[in-house]
């Protein structure tokens, strides 16, 4: 079998002149090689396609593949991770992970928090902000935390993301509708613990990975995600695996979100619990981090006794039993 990747490293966008901020949710060379030769051990041929515009050159000119490992993020727009799998379906080629519907839901961060509240599951307060008059009728509770509305890896995240003022929020809402030309999500900032829940599978054969509780270490910027946090994590940021009751409850309502949303093949959603210890949805990832030593996937499947290989190999059998319906 042939398994074509689709990606976007971080190399390939330098020339745009983008900060490492704005390259963050791109991929390390690293990562590549390491699900490439996972793929190997596997018997798996590969080929590189890269990112959508080669994608769509080598559509054009004729090339074909059994199946699309795809972990494209994309450029620009709200709906940049739906491009590679919109592309892959106009030519009926099978590709891992979830549909650009899922992708596109999942990055614009409000549209998945109405579903996911809608549905019943705690969802910390929330308002989108797009213009300055918004926030003359934005109720979120104080405080609040400030982020880009669909963006990822800590982008936007900063240590003065948490206000506590309409003077503050104005400061900050100014800065990032500037920075990332989209409008700010402003939600609650809850006191309790943050949990990450990895998901693998499809239908019925959908399982808990792991659910981890993230530790910020004496080195991080705070007790919260920031930009530095995510991008320099394996000094400040430890994934501890936790079995207990809140752990419990936030990878229930992980597996109730994976499948609400229609993920597909592995995924991971972020919870933060709220004074009475309720683990509220904060967002959810389909495309999640495959870095070997720094993304919590591999980090949560190395805890469970799974090797980067084994994690890979999952990834790919589910995403066949999928297609073939076994799963």
């Amino acid at each position: 079998m042939i398994i074509g990747l689709t990606y976007d490293l971080r190399d390939d966008y330098r020339h745009l002149g983008l900060d490492e901020e704005k390259l963050a949710e791109f991929d390390q060379p690293e990562t590549l090689d390491a699900i490439e030769a996972a793929l190997h051990s596997g018997g798996y041929q590969t080929i590189r396609i890269g990112n959508v515009r080669a994608l769509a050159r080598a559509l054009v000119a004729g090339q074909r593949w059994d199946l699309v490992f795809n972990i494209a993020e994309g450029l620009r727009g709200r709906s940049r991770e739906a491009q590679v799998p919109a592309l892959l379906e106009a030519y009926d080629i099978p590709y891992l992970f979830s549909d650009p519907l899922t992708l596109a839901v999942s990055l614009d961060k409000a549209m998945s928090k109405r579903l996911v509240r809608d549905a019943g599951i705690p969802t910390a307060p929330f308002a989108v902000l797009d213009t300055e008059a918004d926030l003359n009728h934005c109720a979120v509770p104080w405080p609040n935390f400030l982020k880009p509305l669909y963006e990822g890896s800590g982008k936007g995240c900063l240590m003065d993301s948490c206000v506590g003022s309409q003077e503050e929020r104005l400061a900050i809402f100014r800065h990032l509708r500037q920075r990332f030309e989209q409008p700010v999500l402003a939600e609650t900032l809850l006191p309790g613990r943050e949990f990450t829940v990895a998901i693998v599978g499809n239908n019925a054969r959908i399982r808990l990975l792991a659910v981890a509780e993230i530790i910020f270490g004496k080195e991080a910027d705070s007790g919260f995600y920031t930009f530095n946090n995510k991008e320099f994590s394996s000094s400040r940021v430890t994934y501890r695996r936790v079995e207990d009751a809140e752990a419990r409850l936030a990878g229930e309502n992980g597996l109730a979100i994976y499948r609400l949303l229609g993920c597909r093949d592995a995924g991971r959603v972020d919870f933060r619990a709220d004074g009475k210890g309720i683990p509220q949805f904060l967002e959810i990832n389909p495309l999640a981090g495959l870095h070997p030593t720094l993304s919590g996937m591999p980090i949560m499947a190395k805890q469970m006794g799974w090797g980067y290989s084994q994690l890979i190999h999952a990834m790919v059998e589910g995403a066949l039993g999928r297609m073939s319906g076994r799963e």
